[in-house]
């Protein structure tokens, strides 16, 4: 797995230029109200233990087993909840200050969640940076990257944990962290604009809640959400019970966390392409206090919103004489990062019982179908099911956990894979795609796997 070591803080991705004709990219689109910003409309002021899906996570003052995030300044400039809004129990949004400018290396702590003092937290550092990542030999794809990694390093933690995440953006785009099927105080929800604002350039957004409840869940990024979480941004966030009723009737002794995934190469260049070119331009805007919330699409009511449609001073984006139009049609789909063959086994013995994690990070409906066995489903969306059913083929429907146990009672090399033919290709040709093998480690095959990759 690329580790993404380097960083990137101003990358650029190569040049594309076939855009739909007739039609205004982000990339002009950006360009152009960044101009805007500088002149007319910024004139006007807007009313109103895991081996597989990734590093485990660790504390910051833990093992650190994986690569981890730059400690953060000492004495940055600080922005909680006291300063940000109109009293201590609220806050309003950044956005709206005037010249819509917020220092580089500002740390925002917002309200919710007890102080460093009042509870004893597992403190994590992870920040998001542009990587190429390999989904494939040949195939390399700029990605955003929870610290460097896709998917993003694993939680595991505990039920009853109080967690605290210090989010650094090292991007020139803005981001947030959902921590999907958490119960986080509202604040901490990563919906931007809903409960905070996008995590800016340089800053570092402070998450605070309680790991509950246990199961399988997982985290992604919440703005721009089709490049974003599609195209990187996607880790596990696995909460342990700390009595687990399951391994008594299923007495596993390893388990898997697998990320399935969909990648659409060319909507990420064209995507990520405009996105760093707009924002450089907006970026500068913004700390010579030149930028207006409007640049952005911001409005502090849909009220304010129509109005600003209705005098002509805002044309919405969706528009077709402003959408790009650039259609989302998935092209790669893996699991873990990796399409088939660079996919990771399943290791079982015989006899022994697994766990398996399946979490579906994209906006496809996958049915995942094993060989050679039947297997446990018995948990969905981190909860338990009153009536686990024994199946071979499972499906897993967007943004859903779905955990199952395989018991080891038939040695041998079995495919695990998606059977919906279309979603193991790569590029259109097949096999690859979402394709795995359960492989058993202690018997001797009369017939050994091979490597194929074109039928």
């Amino acid at each position: 797995m690329n580790n993404g070591s380097a960083r990137m803080g101003r990358a650029t991705v190569t040049e594309v230029t076939d855009e739909p004709a007739g039609s205004i990219s982000r990339r002009q689109f950006l360009r152009t109200t960044a101009l805007l910003a500088g002149g007319v409309v910024a004139g006007r002021a807007v009313a109103g233990e895991m081996t597989h899906g990734g590093h485990e996570m660790n504390p910051a003052a833990g093992q650190g087993a994986m690569p981890a995030a730059p400690s953060l300044p000492d004495g940055p400039p600080m922005m909680d909840h006291a300063s940000m809004g109109n009293g201590a129990s609220e806050y309003g949004s950044m956005i709206f200050m005037e010249g819509h400018h917020m220092p580089t290396g500002m740390v925002i702590e917002p309200p919710g969640s007890p102080a460093d003092h009042e509870v004893d937290y597992q403190v994590f550092d992870i920040d998001v940076r542009i990587i190429e990542h390999e989904i494939l030999p040949g195939v390399k794809v700029h990605m955003f990257a929870f610290n460097g990694s896709v998917p993003g390093p694993v939680f595991n933690v505990t039920e009853g944990d109080w967690i605290k995440v210090n989010f650094l953006n090292n991007t020139e785009e803005m981001h947030t962290i959902h921590w999907h099927g958490v119960n986080v105080p509202y604040t901490m929800d990563g919906v931007p604009m809903l409960n905070q604002d996008p995590v800016h350039p340089g800053h570092t957004f402070v998450y605070r809640f309680q790991a509950k409840p246990a199961g399988t869940h997982w985290y992604h990024c919440h703005w721009g959400t089709p490049l974003h979480m599609g195209h990187g941004m996607h880790g596990a966030f696995i909460i342990q019970r700390k009595h687990e009723r399951l391994k008594e009737q299923y007495p596993y002794t390893r388990e898997y966390t697998l990320m399935l995934e969909a990648w659409d190469t060319h909507f990420a260049r064209e995507e990520m392409n405009g996105l760093l070119e707009g924002m450089k331009q907006v970026n500068t805007l913004m700390a010579q206090g030149r930028l207006d919330p409007m640049t952005h699409g911001f409005f502090r009511s849909y009220e304010e919103f129509v109005a600003a449609y209705k005098s002509g001073k805002y044309v919405p984006p969706y528009l077709e004489s402003r959408s790009s139009g650039i259609p989302i049609r998935p092209n790669f789909f893996g699991i873990n990062g990796k399409a088939h063959p660079a996919t990771s086994a399943l290791r079982i013995k015989k006899d022994e019982w697994i766990r398996v994690r399946l979490i579906n990070a994209s906006g496809e409906s996958y049915h995942l179908h094993l060989h050679g066995h039947d297997f446990f489903w018995v948990a969905q969306d981190g909860h338990d099911l009153p009536m686990p059913l024994k199946l071979n083929t499972v499906h897993v429907e967007p943004g859903g956990t779905y955990d199952i146990m395989i018991h080891g009672d038939n040695p041998g090399y079995w495919a695990f894979h998606d059977h919906q033919g279309s979603h193991a290709r790569n590029n259109g040709i097949y096999p690859g795609g979402m394709v795995t093998m359960l492989a058993y480690e202690d018997f001797e095959p009369t017939y050994r796997p091979a490597v194929s990759v074109d039928q």
